[in-house]
């Protein structure tokens, strides 16, 4: 079965938004929609037969099934597509495909496990079951098969997630897009909640609103609601003779729960899920700062569009609401010195304040913070009338920081310092030339969130469709408590601030025997009084919930809990590092492997699939700061796609990876890791700046690297001035692959006008059987099929550092398939080799040690020494000891280092 594509034939997205809610369920053709004569549904000789969602929604966890037929009615074979986006937030839990009688199914395994397969389904060029990213919520997966003619194919895909209440409902939207009309139409959403639905309604952006309250039947009783969407074929066409369809855009669907207690526990199988989102509390009054950045990066439409939120949102201001504006660029300005009331008068002149300020210079991020920071601190401890408001920070920035305190690590911690969990911090990062992973960081350590604001049209309403979520607090403080003994493995249950209109939602596990003193306490504050409420299990209710929804309501419950844990464990594990990071990842891949999910620790392979090469397609989760790319050049020679993880190597993220591998980095230091030895030698070579060195010359393949010395031209006579390679060629002159890597550009086939990328980018490159993988700021990994894999660390400059320029590193991360011929300064070492140590003794320097070495029938003296490797932490890096051979390498390297100058990195 060939994984090719030509054409997509169908496409169901799902994500979240709002709907107005409606009743009614009536049914037949709807005005102007005539049933019409059987018309021609094929296209190119291939039949969707059917398309159909089902999707069962159970106290807040949904479970999706999208199904799909196609049929091959022509004499030949036809490839086909199956195109499905999800939501970013969605866990894919099982995929099959069944094709020519024979039956192909997803196996989820642990990422480490199934890099090997992925690189290969990757380097062969196909577009074989990749998922990236698409849009500002989605997640696009498509896979493409050969069908033989006179055949058909079935593609299942299974996805589950957690619906979060926004703004008083749960939102479920199916975004319809199959590009032809369907035999077999159908959106199923089957929904229980043991609370009792209280509103239910589905619309769709494709139809009028007389077309839908026709076609679309929904209804509701009690706990259970239904909605179904089955249009004909002819209700399907875009017009009476048309053979196109008109399903093209949203199917909404949203709804409520009743909320006649203050909170709700659901147990079931030793697994239980405590819900809660009080009716009927006063808002409270609030304090909050925005901080907002007026760095250079920020003129034209986005300080246009933030001036319009912040007026807006000014505007929407109580009158209890206490308020202030921190401006950060090279310096920080504060509109007024403490907080202030949101009267009138007020209002207004922080309006005319917004309407006026301008732009200044680079982005001292972290004085901003601080100084917001402060004067929220300053209210609560020096203002009585303050104190117990619910105090928020909000910060928009569209850059880094890149001025005063710039080093990451550092800004977390003073940020920390300052709040010491007193209120949340809140951060919205403002288009895509930012670390949104820091932002989120920040937040996630100071009791916030963090959200992209996407550079657009529609970016005002983005800014205050944030703010709106947060700004009607109602409880401060609020703990969901449980008798200690009962209970184990427990998601979130503190919250700094309950919103209106949202939802805290715990699960846990309940010890055995324990079910009969489990209960669940909340604590909370308002204005400065102690709030408290008990949810008891009754347990006659469970076993009725049990009869009605049986296994359904079991299984739900239990996946919904690790659900929420591996989330958790995901959001930790970016706040870690170190052995920490390592038990955390440990324990949400093994939870991940357990319930099955593909998450960024998993991956899917399809067992027994395999294109024409014998490639399995692989299945990943995309990461969310990863933007969607499009496609470049012809499809066979070249593909650009988005938020691919490296193909080869896992992000630091994950744990148990040696990290034992050839190098050069730095000035420039060599570094041989010799594996039969379990240890490494190491070589400089001093040379001038603008000399290119020759690193890999596979002679059987033409494949080779080089690279190009930088450093200060103007040297000491016989003095060492430090270089660093400041310029790669990667050439494979087989498929006329090129490519260019400077600290600042990374430029395929610059010869010939290729496209060029900036270290700000997150892509994944695709020229015949070479894979380049760029993960922004960080590194580029290179993969050349039955060859090697090769990574390349960006150094920037920073704050303290020894070095004045930027510059790079090259690690060699598997070369076992190279030709036994291949050469260069690293190539020469990518087959084994042997050494000998003995005599080990105090060298000129008494602090370190040296020793006889035989290599290569020379006898060397050596010096035990450390060198450090870049590949996982640019900055500081890990100490690597290794026996230093003296004289440029002379000894070791065949010949003298100056054999390997060549004229031009290609």
């Amino acid at each position: 079965m060939g994984l090719r594509g030509l054409f997509c034939l169908c496409l169901v997205s799902l994500l979240a938004l709002q709907a107005v809610p409606a009743q009614g369920s009536p049914t037949g053709s709807p005005k102007g929609i005539k049933n019409r004569q059987p018309v021609d549904t094929s296209v190119d000789g291939v039949v969707i037969r059917s398309l159909k969602v089902n999707c069962k929604v159970t106290s807040r966890f949904a479970h999706y099934v999208i199904t799909s037929q196609v049929v091959n009615s022509a004499n030949e074979a036809k490839e086909v597509a199956f195109d499905v986006e999800i939501p970013r937030t969605a866990f894919i839990s099982d995929f099959a495909i069944t094709a020519d009688e024979n039956t192909f199914v997803g196996d989820i395994k642990d990422k480490v496990t199934a890099w090997k397969q992925y690189r290969k389904a990757a380097i062969s060029g196909e577009n074989a079951g990749l998922v990236r990213a698409s849009g500002r919520t989605m997640e696009q997966f498509a896979i493409h098969i050969t069908v033989g003619p006179r055949s058909k194919a079935t593609f299942r895909l299974t996805y589950e997630e957690v619906l979060r209440r926004r703004f008083m409902q749960y939102d479920i939207i199916i975004k319809v897009k199959p590009k032809q009309l369907v035999q077999h139409f159908e959106i199923d959403v089957d929904i229980f909640e043991p609370q009792g639905i209280s509103k239910l309604d589905a619309q769709a952006s494709f139809l009028s609103k007389e077309q839908a309250a026709q076609l679309i039947k929904k209804s509701f009783s009690g706990k259970k609601g239904h909605v179904l969407f089955r249009p004909t074929v002819g209700q399907q066409q875009s017009c009476p003779s048309c053979s196109t369809t008109l399903l093209k855009g949203d199917f909404k669907v949203t709804y409520d729960v009743n909320r006649d207690k203050l909170c709700d526990l659901l147990v079931t199988n030793n697994h239980f899920a405590h819900f809660f989102a009080p009716q009927n509390l006063t808002k409270l009054n609030k304090n909050v700062v925005f901080v907002i950045d007026i760095s250079s990066s920020m003129e034209g439409q986005k300080l246009k569009q933030t001036k319009e939120a912040l007026l807006k949102i000014l505007g929407d201001m109580r009158p209890g609401d206490y308020f202030n504006l921190v401006l950060f660029g090279s310096a920080v300005v504060s509109w007024r010195d403490s907080l202030v009331q949101a009267t009138a008068a007020n209002l207004d002149a922080a309006q005319n304040f917004v309407r006026r300020f301008s732009l200044a210079g680079s982005t001292n991020m972290n004085d901003g913070l601080l100084q917001g920071i402060e004067i929220l601190n300053k209210a609560q401890g020096s203002l009585p009338e303050l104190s117990n408001h619910a105090s928020i920070l909000i910060m928009l920035t569209d850059g880094e920081p890149t001025e005063g305190v710039t080093d990451r690590s550092q800004i977390l911690k003073n940020v920390r310092k300052a709040i010491q969990g007193r209120f949340p911090l809140y951060n919205l990062g403002f288009g895509h030339n930012l670390d949104l992973n820091f932002l989120e960081v920040m937040s996630l350590e100071n009791n916030g969130r963090a959200q992209r604001i996407y550079e657009d049209h529609d970016a005002t309403q983005q800014l205050q469709g944030f703010y709106d979520q947060v700004a009607n607090p109602l409880l401060t403080d609020v703990e969901l408590l449980y008798p200690q003994d009962t209970v184990s493995a427990l998601t979130q249950h503190h919250h700094k601030q309950y919103y209106e209109g949202s939802e805290i939602m715990v699960a846990g596990r309940i010890a055995d025997h324990k079910l009969s003193s489990f209960k669940g306490d909340v604590r909370a504050y308002r204005e400065g009084q102690e709030f408290k409420t008990t949810c008891l299990v009754d347990e006659e209710e469970m076993k009725k919930l049990l009869q009605e929804r049986g296994h359904i309501l079991e299984n739900h419950v239990e996946r919904l809990w690790a659900y929420l844990t591996i989330q958790e464990l995901l959001d930790k594990r970016m706040k870690l590092k170190g052995e920490e990071k390592a038990n955390v990842s440990a324990k949400a891949l093994k939870m991940s492997m357990d319930y099955q999910f593909v998450t960024p620790l998993t991956s899917m392979t399809i067992r027994g699939m395999a294109d024409q090469d014998g490639h399995e397609p692989i299945i990943d989760k995309p990461l969310e700061d990863s933007p969607p790319l499009e496609m470049l050049g012809p499809r066979k020679t070249f593909v650009l796609a988005a938020s691919q993880p490296s193909p080869t190597r896992p992000s630091s993220n994950t744990p148990h990876l040696p990290n034992k591998v050839t190098y050069v980095d730095t000035d420039p230091h060599f570094i041989i890791h010799v594996p039969q030895k379990k240890d490494a030698l190491c070589f400089n070579i001093n040379e001038e700046p603008g000399v290119v060195l020759n690193l890999v010359q596979d002679p059987d393949t033409g494949f080779s690297v080089n690279g190009q010395l930088i450093g200060k031209e103007a040297r000491s006579p016989g003095q060492h001035e430090a270089t660093y390679f400041g310029r790669l060629g990667i050439a494979n002159p087989a498929t006329g692959f090129q490519l260019e890597v400077t600290p600042q550009n990374i430029t395929l086939n610059p010869g010939s006008g290729g496209p060029v990328f900036s270290w700000r980018d997150q892509a994944s490159l695709r020229q015949d059987e070479v894979v380049v993988t760029i993960n922004r700021k960080r590194n580029l990994v290179v993969s050349v099929e039955d060859r090697g894999t090769f990574e390349v660390v960006l150094h920037r400059v920073w704050k303290g550092s020894a070095v004045h320029q930027d510059f790079l590193g090259f690690y060699v991360l598997d070369s076992h398939r190279m030709s036994a011929r291949t050469h260069g300064l690293l190539g020469q070492f990518f087959h084994p080799f042997d050494y000998q140590v003995s005599d080990l003794h105090p060298g000129t320097d008494p602090t370190k040690t040296d020793a006889t070495m035989v290599v290569k029938n020379r006898r060397l003296t050596v010096t035990r020494g450390l060198q450090k490797d870049y590949s996982k932490d640019p900055r500081h890096g890990t100490e690597v000891t290794c026996w230093f051979i003296h004289n440029n390498g002379d000894g070791l390297i065949d010949g003298i280092h100056t054999d390997y100058i060549v004229p031009d990195i290609f």
